[in-house]
């Protein structure tokens, strides 16, 4: 009989901890002969090499260290079959074991004996203790783990998932993370130790299917005392402890006492989740079953992992604190609603949808002659300045949309502002942490509800849709401008279109192609019906999107509508001097005919007078007069000279130069927009109330 060469199996599985016994064993897988590493006595306490090893004659499978008869058999059996080495690793049954519960885990090497040209003659199995090298990397898989996936994500509760999941179940059966709940509302952690009336919410659990926590995620309460875990709480030393259903602290614990009895847990770590003197929460680890007990090393390792474990929830939790300022100083520097927006011929709604960016906005602004601006944009990033840089680019709009400019140039002199806001975030005293590059997009729309047309730029952002009132919905390829801040000097391009009443425009910022994501239904679909409340329409949109897109966005919808004959009156003018007496006598009419109060029509008149007389006098022809009536009365006067008027300040012997000043004491609002045919002046006066 050729010998195999178990020498250096043995002295593999000696070098791999512990003590190990070979066992010899005939065709029948009957023991014929043990030894044990070292000499010594068998199991039994008989000499190993004796004669009299009770052992002797036994089957294999029934005389194990460890694992199921079953399996063991039936792997010495295909050893047999198969003439192939096999190893596995038993684990010891605990209810079997000492009375300190420590099961012991098994090497196990199989080998078989005999010719290499004829049957087996038999088998030689080698089992060694490898208790403490398998607790050693099961400590180090856990530990890898942890490090590997335990502040991967900046949220909270994610944190503590992840922790459960990497130490379940290889470095315990049961896994629990509480923590102070005002810690997850997003206060500082106090300063240790607490006292019992604390409260925690349980933030994550994992365990064995069969069975049940004693309390649910999400539960907020304090810890009963006096318990490991109060004890934990007030002198923030870790606890590691047996737990058997009669243990005196279980008593004041009924919850916990069916739960651990549910699951069999005989051993426990508790540990207190401190850094820098505050206290975040606690990790509770359980053993179940037929798992070894928890030790002096394990204690060590736990220590370590919850320091790392603390680490993690406390960089989460300062930017869960930090994010929730940032989203309040946005929310702040965001228009209260779309809705509350006194708009002439456009209804508009919008959803702010919450997320990591710190820097969506949106705007609905009243402009001159009933037009309404539509505003959508984005600062790129998270955090106070982003939320401060997007409320300053907000009021730099509003600011360019009251001096009536088209799209494209109001973009270019927002581009402009966003240079400086970009030089200055970058300009930094020494030492300061450099700021990533300012990011931005926007998109700025304009509604004449006269002659129905949308125009509308965009630098950096998502195109805008139209869905029609027949459900037909297209994309409006409103040419693509460079981002705001960039160094790109192209121009901006202007896309105008005419759009029918009823239309919805959908305007979003926070993610390109959004509306379009895989899994979305169809807008068209989304929308219909579209009589329905713009605000409803909002919500089915909301919910169409997929939220693991979202990081933060806010979606803008407009239904556009035209404006009422009978509230606006508009005539040609000869431009002579008789204009001014013919205009202030139309004007007259219309406003007797809308029925205002008498000290309005004068005031009409004379605003009416002034402006006609400023074109006639200074512009070219045509003239046209148009009068607009919605919350207020607004004048028109258009002419076709490029020449831009200014308010002067007359002398007292100037015999003219009071025109503009008059309508400046006389109006709420007074100014001048051009078009490609030339300008219009226009002022609005205040209605009786």
């Amino acid at each position: 009989m050729t010998e195999d060469p178990l020498d250096t199996v043995l002295l593999d599985a000696l070098s791999n901890g512990g003590d190990a016994r070979l066992y010899m064993l005939d065709d029948t897988l009957r023991i014929v002969r043990t030894t044990v590493s070292g000499g010594g006595t068998d199991d039994a306490g008989a000499e190993a090499d004796g004669d009299g090893d009770p052992l002797l004659g036994l089957r294999f499978a029934d005389v194990r260290p460890a694992g199921d008869a079953q399996e063991v058999e039936g792997l010495l059996s295909e050893v047999l079959r198969r003439r192939v080495h096999l190893h596995r690793v038993l684990r010891g049954d605990r209810a079997a074991a000492a009375p300190q519960g420590a099961a012991r885990t098994y090497a196990m090497s199989c080998h078989p004996l005999g010719d290499r040209t004829g049957p087996p003659t038999g088998v030689a199995v080698i089992v060694a203790d490898v208790t403490e090298r398998e607790s050693a990397r099961a400590r180090a898989r856990s530990l890898d783990a942890v490090r590997e996936r335990v502040g991967q994500s900046l949220d909270l509760a994610t944190t503590c998932e992840d922790l459960v999941q990497a130490v379940v179940p290889g470095f315990a059966d049961i896994a629990v993370v509480e923590i102070v709940d005002e810690v997850l509302r997003g206060a500082e952690a106090p300063t240790g130790p607490l006292g019992r009336d604390t409260p925690l919410r349980r933030t994550a659990f994992a365990g064995p299917d069969e069975g049940g926590p004693a309390h649910p995620v999400g539960d907020v309460r304090g810890m009963p005392h006096p318990s490991p875990f109060s004890l934990a709480l007030s002198d923030l030393r870790p606890r590691l402890l047996d737990v058997r259903p009669d243990s005196a602290w279980l008593a004041g614990d009924p919850a916990r006492a069916r739960s651990v009895a549910e699951y069999g847990s005989h051993s426990l770590i508790v540990l207190p989740l401190t850094l820098r003197g505050t206290v975040l929460g606690l990790l509770s680890l359980y053993r179940s079953g037929g798992s070894p007990a928890y030790r002096e090393e394990d204690l060590g390792f736990a220590t370590t992992l919850a320091a790392h474990t603390a680490v993690s929830i406390d960089n989460a939790s300062r930017y869960q604190r930090e994010h929730t300022i940032a989203s309040t100083v946005q929310r702040r520097l965001l228009p209260p609603d779309a809705e509350s927006r006194a708009l002439v011929s456009v209804e508009a709604v919008h959803a702010y949808l919450p997320g990591r960016n710190s820097g969506c906005w949106f705007d609905t602004i009243p402009l001159s002659g009933a037009r309404t601006a539509l505003v959508t944009g984005e600062v790129k990033g998270h955090g106070i300045q982003t939320a401060a840089v997007m409320g300053q680019l907000r009021t730099a709009v509003q600011t360019l949309a009251a001096l009536d400019l088209e799209p494209d140039e109001l973009l270019a002199r927002l581009n402009d502002t966003a240079r400086v806001l970009a030089r200055e975030r970058t300009s930094r005293p020494a030492g300061d942490r450099v700021p990533e590059r300012l990011e931005a997009a926007c998109l700025y729309a304009v509604y004449d509800p006269f002659t129905r047309r949308c125009t509308m730029a965009r630098a950096g952002h998502p195109v805008p849709v139209v869905v029609s009132p027949g459900g037909d919905t297209g994309t409006l390829n409103v040419p693509e401008g460079p981002p705001l801040a960039s160094p790109d000097l192209a121009p901006f391009g202007t896309l105008s279109t005419v759009l029918e009443p009823g239309s919805i425009l959908v305007l979003y910022s926070g993610s390109r192609g959004l509306l379009d994501k895989p899994g979305t239904r169809p807008l068209s679909e989304v929308l219909n019906p579209q009589d329905r409340p713009l605000r409803a329409l909002c919500d089915a949109l909301v919910y169409n999107f997929p939220a693991p897109e979202l990081d933060g966005a806010v979606v803008l919808l407009a239904r556009t509508g035209s404006f009422a004959s009978e509230h606006q009156a508009t005539w040609e003018l000869a431009h002579d001097l008789r204009d001014p007496a013919a205009a202030r006598a139309l004007a007259r009419g219309q406003l007797a005919a809308w029925g205002l109060p008498d000290d309005t029509v004068h005031t009409m008149e004379l605003v009416v007078s002034e402006l006609v007389t400023n074109a006639v006098r200074y512009g070219t022809a045509p003239v046209s007069l148009r009068l607009i009536r919605t919350a207020s009365l607004t004048c028109e006067v258009n002419d076709t000279s490029p020449s831009a008027p200014h308010l002067r300040h007359a002398q007292t012997v100037d015999e003219g130069g009071r025109g503009l000043f008059i309508v400046s004491q006389l109006a709420s609002a007074w100014g001048t927009r051009y078009t490609k045919q030339g300008k219009t002046i226009w002022a609005e006066v205040p209605l009786p109330v």
